[in-house]
């Protein structure tokens, strides 16, 4: 078994082995730092670079269990520097604000539940960051993302999940066009986190017993609610109802809620009740029982393709939520761009502000922007 694990390595490894210039993006957490020694152990000419997000609040609590905050960068530098590798950090607050944590606030308003580590991806890391990378000398860059980039015989990149089924991350990675995968490596993403976890031990590296990163990095204790109204959305009172309009209860503003909630409703009934939708232009959160909570399908839009748009009907899977089993699906592009996506079997909390990938098998197909309302 570990002989099999081990040519699997190599096999996998293989893929990098021409030498080349890459630009490693370090978090500051052991799955950067594994995939920056690995790349420097096969000979590439490896270099550094924290990308400089957010400010972290005075009032923030410390040692929380975040991303790209100083104390990262401090750790990235430290692995950079056992390694003996160039290491540069980016001052990227601005850009970061206005692509990420400004439409963050904007979804909430407008009453969907945004994913800001996929905007992140696309807009920052695949973005800006991708884009600067002759500027800084590099041919390619890596992530310590759990993700596979495999090129099949007719020369197209495909991205594929990571080979440990508790960590892949390619949910967060739809976005990802043959332009960005032509030129990026995953060093972990054929290992399972055990795995890295060793190899972070046997190179010394400071990040190794690391714990892991969970909430969203620019709110480190969790507050979103609070991140919200500092950020311009006022505490506008509306009704909680149900699906035929009685009213049930009320409330201080839509941004205390999202699609499939059940605790902290304020509302005491016969039988638990979760949130269905919300409309952010009456202020009105409607709730039922679990089975109102299932849908059948979705529209999205804004969609994404990872070597080319569907032709066609579509058959396959798609997940709703990271570290969501993707269940069967198909799908087809409608005139008006919009992604309609039909499963095999209702789902429950299909919200809107989240993103829908396809896949077929393993390999990512793409993705949209689930949209409010039912197809």
């Amino acid at each position: 078994m570990k002989a099999a694990a081990a040519a699997k390595e190599a096999v996998a490894m293989s893929v990098t082995a021409e030498k080349k210039r890459v630009l490693v993006a370090m978090s500051g957490g052991v799955d950067s730092s594994v995939s920056a020694a690995l790349l420097k152990e096969q000979g590439h000419e490896v270099m550094g670079v924290s990308l400089q997000l957010y400010e972290r609040p005075e009032s923030a609590p410390t040692g929380g269990r975040t991303c790209c905050s100083l104390t990262d960068v401090l750790d990235a530098a430290r692995v950079a520097k056992r390694l003996g590798i160039p290491f540069e950090v980016i001052d990227l607050r601005q850009r970061f604000k206005e692509l990420v944590m400004d439409n963050f606030v904007e979804e909430y308003r407008a009453g969907r539940t945004p994913n800001p580590c996929a905007r992140c991806n696309e807009r920052i890391k695949f973005g800006i960051l991708f884009e600067m990378l002759a500027g800084l000398g590099a041919d390619l860059l890596a992530t310590g993302h759990y993700a596979r980039i495999e090129r099949d015989p007719r020369g197209i990149f495909q991205l594929r999940k990571g080979l440990d089924p508790g960590k892949d991350q390619t949910y967060f990675l739809f976005g990802m066009q043959q332009e960005h995968l032509a030129r990026t490596i995953f060093p972990v993403g054929h290992l399972e986190k055990p795995r890295v976890r060793e190899l972070a031990e046997r190179f010394n590296l400071p990040t190794a017993r690391k714990q892991e990163s969970q909430e969203i990095c620019f709110i480190p204790d969790d507050d979103y609610v609070r991140f919200l109204e500092d950020n311009g959305i006022p505490a506008r009172a509306g009704e909680i109802v149900d699906a035929a309009g009685t009213r049930l209860g009320s409330h201080d503003g839509i941004h205390h809620f999202t699609v499939g909630q059940r605790r902290g409703l304020g509302i005491a009934w016969r039988e638990p009740l979760y949130v269905t939708s919300l409309d952010a232009g009456t202020a009105r959160v409607t709730v039922g029982a679990r089975p109102e909570l299932l849908r059948s399908s979705l529209l999205a839009d804004q969609c994404t393709w990872t070597a080319g748009p569907l032709s066609g009907v579509f058959e396959g899977s798609c997940a709703i939520r990271y570290r969501q089993k993707p269940f069967p699906c198909t799908a087809e592009l409608l005139a008006d761009g919009r992604l309609k996506v039909e499963f095999r079997e209702p789902q429950h909390s299909v919200t809107p502000g989240q993103a829908v990938v396809l896949y077929d098998g393993d390999r990512v197909v793409g993705g949209a922007w689930i949209l409010p309302g039912a197809p």
